[in-house]
């Protein structure tokens, strides 16, 4: 029981980390993108950090391969495939559309406020449609962590939003969330495969879209800017939010990247040297809170897993006690296919790639 509580602690811990670093990355990422605003268009600005993002993790992947040969990883199967492509088209078609579309018709403090929904959105559809275990002091921590970013958002006086704006606002965050939970479906997989071909596949788009428009494109130097800031703040940070899926689940990892609004609030206290004000103390406090209880959540009881076959690195824990068909050096973790057999057991654990079952 100690073996199999400290390895579900060593796993969420390392999750937390993962998704923890995407926040602060993507949320430092946006006083940036603000400043590159100056010289393009929303809509090419955001194809060139998704094509940044893309290309980035593309030439990352070639220089891995030839640097060190990567164990073989699990194979694509047919349902990944049709899996990856729907949140390809949720997150990195769909949703930029229509937040690009609500963003022409409705104020950016508007924007802002709804855009928390995203967290909320993604934890309804991973707890009542794609299954993951409803815990009340999850619930309790994402409530705290997105009241938070609503204090943070919420400006001395709200323009009048038109209702057509605010429903594409909406849809784009419902759009990401199924994305997000479709996304850990397929968390097993190479995390920078996934995040190079979502940052492809949008920024294709988007510069597509902006080409066709006529609309402003920026010069040599803020498209090389907004690259790198895409690599960093969209494609290392995907990569991450990929991870911490693998470890949390959709609801959990959610959450805690629902601190990106606070983290990137902070950034821009020293880029546009802003004082900070009391809404970003009530917006700390409250996000604490929230990471707090996530942090402290304890989720016991039987189950049992069935059968399974994968790749992913490990190691020889209580959920890894496998032989090796090959002469292995005895370093961990280490990454090879292998088998789970059936058994049934209680101990402490999260949503992650060996714990999704029904409750």
């Amino acid at each position: 029981m100690h073996e199999e509580s400290s390895a579900a602690g060593s796993g969420a811990r390392q999750g937390v980390t993962y998704a923890v670093l995407a926040a602060v990355l993507f949320g430092a990422s946006t006083p940036f993108a603000k400043l590159l605003l100056r010289h393009s268009a929303p809509v090419v600005l955001a194809g060139l950090l998704y094509a940044g993002s893309g290309l980035g993790l593309s030439i990352w992947m070639a220089l891995r391969a030839a640097v060190r040969a990567r164990p073989a990883a699990s194979a694509w199967r047919r349902s990944d495939l049709l899996w990856l492509a729907a949140a390809i088209l949720t997150g990195g078609v769909l949703g930029p559309v229509l937040m690009m579309t609500g963003l022409r018709s409705i104020p950016a403090a508007n924007a802002s406020l709804l855009l928390n929904l995203e967290g909320v959105f993604t934890a309804l559809l991973a707890w009542f449609v794609f299954r993951e275990n409803l815990d009340r002091r999850v619930l309790a921590g994402l409530l705290a962590i997105v009241g938070g970013g609503v204090v943070l958002a919420w400006p001395a006086r709200l323009a009048p939003a038109g209702a057509l704006g605010s429903a594409c606002i909406a849809g784009a965050c419902v759009c990401w969330a199924l994305d997000n939970n479709m996304t850990r479906r397929i968390s097993i997989q190479d995390p920078f495969v996934i995040a190079a071909l979502k940052g492809v596949t949008a920024g294709t788009l988007n510069l597509g879209v902006g080409a066709y428009l006529g609309l402003l494109t920026p010069g040599v130097a803020e498209v090389g800017a907004a690259a790198l800031l895409g690599f960093a703040g969209y494609g290392i940070s995907l990569t991450l939010f990929v991870l911490a899926l693998r470890h949390l689940g959709a609801a959990r990892t959610g959450a805690y990247f629902s601190t990106a609004p606070f983290i990137g609030a902070v950034a821009s206290l020293a880029v546009f040297r802003h004082m900070p004000g009391p809404a970003m103390a009530a917006a700390a406090v409250l996000m604490g809170i929230g990471v707090w209880l996530h942090l402290t959540e304890k989720h016991v009881h039987h189950h049992t897993h069935a059968p399974l076959l994968h790749t992913h690195s490990h190691r020889h824990d209580e959920h890894h006690r496998h032989t090796h068909h090959f002469d292995w050096d005895g370093r961990e973790p280490h990454e090879h296919e292998h088998r789970h057999e059936p058994r049934s057991h209680t101990h402490a654990h999260f949503p992650d790639i060996h714990h999704r079952h029904e409750h």
